[in-house]
């Protein structure tokens, strides 16, 4: 299945390979034909090795910008004075601003060029990070986060959508995700890592390191990417993307305020509000010129099975691995560094897992490779059940090495399958809507995981419970995936 969905892109990719540059040539709406090739001048072939390198170097820095936060959590409380009720918005502001463009920053990479997007996004990541350094409170630096996830939300769209063109054939293409897969854990691993080794000169520096890195990227991305978008153009959606963002911090925010009861008229006049937006997000798809999201894609089985991969990946995944560090230094007393250590022994392992799942591809479809993905975090999850309440930071390595394994397999397995399940010159739009679902579920589960965890007196408890939660998410996804298989033709 997956090779015939791989050569499928193959051909569907050639019209989009052959896709003209920006010469001034009149716009397409989107509503007639493609632009012939013959119509422009024609591109320079990509280069492909130097492509997968600065993508991968700029998802690295993406990546590490997300988790710096993960292990500098109790310092940043206590520098800006935040409330334990709105720690969550430390945490979520990025995955907000990832959720909210990743899906408008696909469609603007097909349609107006994925090399001029990836640049505006790696430049945006270094502006927006160095602002993070320099704010005073929770506010500003929750909203300087949400910046640095929409700047991420430009570099990961494009990514894939800049792979999809510089390796045209289906081998090379799943080989070359897998790799990209393997550096969005090496970003997750690292993070961490420098903002432990720099706590010693306070939080700060290390997102000055990482504008600069950013910064660095985005000068190499100049010299050595190619330009390439889909046949069709058509404006942004930009209602729809306006929409889509209100609805998801509605959303957001209904769940971090629920810690304090779900019952309570704010809580619940803001999921009234989430579920009125989504509702509203659907029609204007459904009316749209050019959707953030053709609904279309939502018939397609791998397609879902893609977004509900990445959903449950942030939600059980992601959601328990954000608040654990802040959970190790508060139960077992270890320093920052010492935490960054032991969450490297999870993020470490997925890296390495990663880099080689490229070599299950054509013989183990993605959908069966994220369900074994899924039940190994499980697996590794309960392992760390009674770990912290018995004070072993011992206790906790085995479970974080099989979460970690499983960890890998879904970052290898979530880039190639969101490329398998669109057409190919659909690739960024693909890319957005797993990484959309992914976010999302990170937001929503860093919210839940907080919640539950402070749900009790007991910090040791209220991580076993945690666990337990992340556990049966992983639980409900895996059998989500393994359910959305594609349907053989009747004869």
């Amino acid at each position: 299945m997956a090779q015939q969905a791989a050569r499928q892109a193959v051909r569907t990719d050639a019209g989009s390979r052959r896709a003209p540059r920006d010469t001034g040539a009149p716009r397409d709406t989107g509503s007639g034909p493609p632009v012939p090739a013959t119509a422009t001048a024609a591109a320079r072939p990509p280069r492909a090795a130097a492509t997968l390198a600065v993508t991968s170097a700029a998802t690295t820095v993406a990546l590490m910008n997300y988790t710096t936060p993960l292990l500098t959590l109790p310092t940043l409380s206590a520098d800006f004075g935040t409330p334990l009720s709105a720690r969550a918005w430390l945490l979520n502001g990025a995955p907000l601003g990832l959720a909210v463009v990743l899906l408008i920053a696909g469609s603007l990479a097909d349609d107006y060029g994925r090399r001029r997007v990836f640049l505006l996004g790696t430049v945006a990541l270094g502006v927006t990070t160095a602002l993070g350094g320099l704010t005073g409170d929770t506010l500003l630096f929750t909203l300087a986060r949400v910046g640095q996830g929409a700047a991420s939300a430009a570099i990961i769209a494009s990514s894939l959508g800049l792979l999809v063109h510089a390796f045209p054939t289906g081998l090379g293409r799943i080989r070359a995700t897998g790799i990209w897969g393997a550096f969005v854990s090496a970003g997750i691993a690292l993070g961490p890592l420098l903002s432990g080794g720099l706590s010693g000169f306070g939080w700060r520096p290390t997102y000055g390191v990482l504008a600069v890195a950013a910064l660095v990227a985005a000068g190499f991305a100049a010299r050595v990417l190619t330009e390439s978008r889909a046949p069709r153009r058509a404006g942004p959606d930009l209602p729809g993307a306006l929409v889509l963002g209100l609805a998801l911090t509605a959303l957001l925010s209904a769940l971090t305020l629920g810690r304090d009861g779900w019952l309570r008229t704010p809580v619940l006049l803001l999921l009234l509000a989430a579920l009125v937006l989504t509702g509203a997000f659907t029609v204007i798809e459904r009316r749209a010129a050019a959707p953030i999201i053709d609904l279309g894609l939502l018939r397609r089985p791998l397609f879902l099975a893609a977004s509900t991969g990445g959903l449950f990946t942030g939600l059980a995944v992601i959601g328990l691995m954000s608040y654990l560090p802040a959970l190790i230094q508060q139960t077992l007393r270890v320093s920052v560094l010492g935490a960054a250590w032991l969450f490297l022994l999870w993020s470490g392992t997925a890296f390495l897992v990663a880099l080689q799942a490229r070599r299950l591809a054509g013989r183990v479809a993605a959908r069966h490779q994220l369900a074994l993905g899924f039940g190994l975090h499980a697996v590794g999850a309960l392992g760390m059940l009674g770990a912290l309440d018995a004070g072993s930071w011992v206790r906790l390595t085995p479970g974080l090495f099989v979460a970690g394994v499983g960890s890998g397999l879904l970052n290898a397995a979530l880039p190639r399958l969101s490329v398998e399940s669109v057409p190919a010159e659909r690739a960024a739009m693909g890319s957005g809507a797993n990484n959309t679902a992914r976010y999302i579920g990170s937001s929503a589960g860093v919210a839940l995981i907080i919640a539950v965890a402070t749900s009790v007196a007991d910090p040791a408890h209220g991580a076993d419970l945690a666990i337990l939660a992340s556990a049966g998410f992983t639980v409900l996804g895996a059998t989500a995936v393994l359910a959305l298989r594609e349907r053989r033709p009747q004869r």
